[in-house]
C-alpha cells in the first residue's frame, strides 16, 4: 500500500479521494526537525510552504517517490535534485488561479478607494469626525479606462487579465517567453454572453513605462523584478501590487518610492521575512497588506486537493 505523508494539510475531500483509492494517508504533522527520521517510512510526502524538502531530507529517504506542492511555487522543494534522484515533483498550478486574481483585484480596488485606510479610521473615527473622513478619502479613482501591467503571464496572470479587462482595464502583459493567449470574457454557465480578446506579451520596459497599475506573477529569484533602478522607469504616482513571492519587490526601495511618491500605493500579500513582515510595510498608510492568502479560499483549498488526488492516481493508479 501507497504511504503519503500530508504534512502541511490537505482538504477532505482530496484526502478522501486517495483513501478511496486504497492509498494509507497519514495528515499528523512532523516537525521539520524530525522528518529525516520518519520520512523514510513513506513513499510520499505532500507539503505546502510550511515543510522544506531539501537534498539533504531527500538523501535520507530512498523509498521516497513523489513530492507534491499544495500550491503554485515550489521554493521550498529542491525540484531539480529530486527529479535527478527519480523522484516526481507535483504541484497544482489551475487550482488557485481563479483566487490569487481575485485577491489581486480586491487590492485594486482597495488602493484606489482607500479602503484599506479608510477601513483602520471609520472604526476610531467615524463616529466623532465623519465629514473629515468623508472629506480625506473622496479623491479615488476608478479602474476603468486605466491600464493594468502583468509581469508574468501563466495561468494566474491570464486570470487577472481576464477580470480586468472585464473591468474596464486596458492590459499590458509581460513574460519571460513571448505569448499569444486568448483571453475568455464571459462566464457560459452564468450568462448566454461569452467571447475572447487575443493578447499578446510586449516588453518588460513597456508594461513599466505605460502601466497605472502593475501586478506581478513570477517565480522567486535572486533579484527583484522590481529594485532600485527599475523603480525609475516606472510612472511617476504607479499602485504595485505583490501576490506572488517576497522579495520580488525591494521591500526598502518600496519605502523610499512611497514616501518620494514615485508610488502612490502598493498592495503586498508576501513578505521578504515572513512570518515576521517589516513592521513599517505593515503600518505604512500607502500599503494595503494580507497575510499570504491568495490561495486561501475554500474553492481553491478543495480543488488544491482534488487536483493532488488525481496527481497520484495518475502516477501511482489506484487500489495500491
Amino acid at each position: 500500500m501507497i504511504k503519503i505523508l500530508v504534512n502541511d494539510g490537505i482538504h477532505p475531500d482530496g484526502k478522501l479521494l486517495l483513501e478511496e483509492a486504497n492509498y494509507a494517508v497519514d495528515d499528523t504533522k512532523i516537525p521539520q526537525e524530525e522528518l529525516a527520521e520518519k520520512l523514510p517510512n513513506y513513499d510520499a510526502i505532500i507539503v505546502r510552504s510550511a515543510t522544506k524538502v531539501r537534498k539533504e531530507l531527500i538523501d535520507q529517504c530512498p523509498n521516497l517517490k513523489v513530492i507534491a506542492r499544495g500550491g503554485v511555487g515550489m521554493d521550498n522543494i529542491d525540484v531539480e535534485y529530486a527529479r535527478s534522484k527519480g523522484i516526481r515533483v507535483i504541484n497544482t498550478p489551475k487550482a488557485s488561479s481563479q483566487s490569487v486574481a481575485e485577491l489581486v483585484v480586491g487590492h485594486l480596488f482597495t488602493l484606489s478607494r482607500f479602503l484599506h485606510r479608510a477601513n483602520r479610521d471609520m472604526t476610531t473615527k467615524g463616529a466623532t469626525e465623519f465629514k473629515a473622513l468623508k472629506k480625506q478619502y473622496s479623491k479615488g479613482v476608478q479602474l476603468r479606462g486605466k491600464t493594468l501591467g502583468i509581469i508574468g503571464f501563466g495561468r494566474i496572470g491570464q486570470e487577472v487579465a481576464r477580470l480586468a479587462l472585464g473591468l474596464g482595464m486596458r492590459v499590458l502583459a509581460t513574460d519571460l517567453f513571448d505569448n499569444t493567449v486568448n483571453i475568455d470574457l464571459g462566464t457560459p454557465d452564468v450568462s448566454d454572453v461569452a467571447f475572447s480578446i487575443r493578447l499578446s506579451t510586449v516588453p518588460l520596459a513597456k508594461v513599466f513605462a505605460k502601466s497605472d497599475y502593475i501586478t506581478i506573477h513570477v517565480p522567486s529569484s535572486d533579484q527583484p523584478v522590481i529594485g532600485a533602478a527599475e523603480m525609475q522607469q516606472l510612472k511617476d504616482g504607479v499602485f504595485l501590487v505583490n501576490t506572488s513571492r517576497g522579495g520580488t519587490i525591494d521591500e526598502q526601495v518600496l519605502l523610499e518610492a512611497l514616501e518620494s511618491g514615485k508610488v502612490a500605493g502598493a498592495a503586498l500579500d508576501v513578505f521578504t521575512n515572513e512570518p515576521t513582515p517589516n513592521q513599517d510595510l505593515l503600518n505604512h498608510p500607502k500599503i494595503s497588506v494580507s497575510p499570504h492568502i491568495g490561495a486561501s479560499t475554500l474553492e481553491a483549498q478543495r480543488n488544491i486537493g482534488l487536483e493532488l488526488a488525481d496527481a497520484f492516481i495518475d502516477f501511482f493508479g489506484e487500489d495500491n
